[in-house]
């Protein structure tokens, strides 16, 4: 039997995860927005019985054991922490900061027969999937080198919001970035040990967002990571990657990992690979075109992965005869909250990086940030 589903968002990726949702055989019983009108207008549209704009509501809805939140960071952890204390299993964006991270990793840790993960859809993509098992069978040798290129229209909102804080989480480093950092992760096999990187915001008004409103948030990003190596230690898998975020009308998504007996290289839904002494590339997965929902928001490789993410879901459930139990196999290749820690530790230290012209190591942090810490070593200090 699935679990009742409850959705948090009225965003492009609500719009197109209820329908795929509903074709998997899960019934969505409920639909927060952040306001009443936003919230009733999308559950009609969708045929969604019960909306609100109180999240309570939807959490504590008697048929909805599973919830699915896509909304600003700066919320998130509220929600996800929420919905696992109340046992839930959830499946959510990114959060805000690492400290949000970390309490949700901790809500997750205390609820362990919960599902707990994280929304990155990219790695359920077919193309990447096919590519995790040729990076581990072997087919370009041992892994030297990472490149990813996203090249793609504004991702601001027209009016101003959290898309155009940095602090909110907003700029093509948090919302597209984040994923290419947890792709390369699963790829790889690695975790970055140190980051350079460089954030620029061209566009800071357009639009409705002038006079005192100023974007923050970045529309330009290129960092280099160094994965698997040490922090001291020049070892390990190169990456770099460059996000833009200025060109309307186009979109370029490709990622390709070289080795030293051949490479692979995704190109949007796409495939190729090509061995050392090879005259040309091969066609290795994709390329059968796209059969589902359209979303002129949303690029067809997070919507492609999107849709396997959720027959993966579909699959966990539909291992256990009880609502709120699932399998761990068809979900195997979702991020989890740890993996989301890590994340945000990672885009944390690329903007500090950004400000200091300097690498800087990647440190995930173990406990929570005491809030009083400024004041704990006032304190220290006057006692000696």
């Amino acid at each position: 039997m699935l679990p009742g589903v409850g959705v948090f968002g009225t965003g492009s990726t609500a719009r197109v995860l209820v329908p795929m949702l509903k074709a998997e055989g899960f019934e969505v019983h409920a639909l927060w927005g952040q306001s009443e009108d936003e919230a009733r207008c999308l559950a009609e549209e969708l045929s969604i019985p019960f909306h609100t704009s109180r999240s309570d509501d939807v959490l504590l809805h008697p048929d909805v054991d599973l919830v699915c939140i896509y909304i600003p960071p700066s919320m998130t952890r509220q929600i996800a922490v929420k919905a696992l204390g109340i046992g839930k299993n959830v499946v959510c964006e990114k959060a805000a900061t690492a400290v949000d991270s970390f309490k949700m990793v901790t809500a997750a840790r205390y609820y362990p027969q919960l599902l707990s993960m994280m929304g990155n859809t990219l790695r359920f993509l077919p193309a990447f999937v096919a590519m995790h098992k040729l990076l581990a069978d072997g087919y370009i040798g041992e892994m030297q080198v990472c490149d990813v290129r996203v090249y793609g229209p504004s991702l601001l909102d027209h009016s101003y919001g959290w898309t155009c804080e940095e602090l909110m989480g907003g700029g093509g480093l948090h919302t597209v970035g984040s994923a290419i950092i947890d792709l390369l992760s699963f790829l790889t096999g690695a975790r970055a040990s140190r980051v350079h990187g460089l954030l620029r915001t061209f566009v800071q008004q357009k639009g409705l967002i002038r006079g005192i409103r100023r974007i923050t948030s970045d529309d330009f990003c290129f960092f280099q990571m160094l994965m698997g190596g040490s922090s001291s230690s020049s070892s390990g898998v190169c990456c770099t990657v460059m996000l833009n975020f200025n060109m309307p009308g186009s979109f370029v998504h490709e990622v390709m990992i070289v080795g030293s007996s051949g490479r692979l290289v995704a190109r949007g839904t796409e495939l190729y690979g090509q061995r050392n002494g090879s005259k040309s590339e091969e066609l290795l997965s994709g390329g059968g075109g796209w059969a589902g929902p359209e979303s002129k928001d949303m690029p067809l490789p997070y919507l492609q992965g999107l849709s396997s993410m959720v027959k993966a879901l579909r699959q966990s459930f539909q291992a256990h005869e009880e609502r709120r139990s699932w399998a761990r196999g068809p979900v195997a290749l979702a991020p989890t909250f740890e993996d989301g820690l890590y994340v945000q530790t990672v885009v944390e230290a690329v903007k500090r990086s950004s400000g200091s012209g300097e690498w800087e190591c990647v440190e995930v942090m173990s406990q929570e940030p005491d809030p009083n810490h400024n004041l704990c070593e006032a304190l220290q200090r006057n006692k000696n």
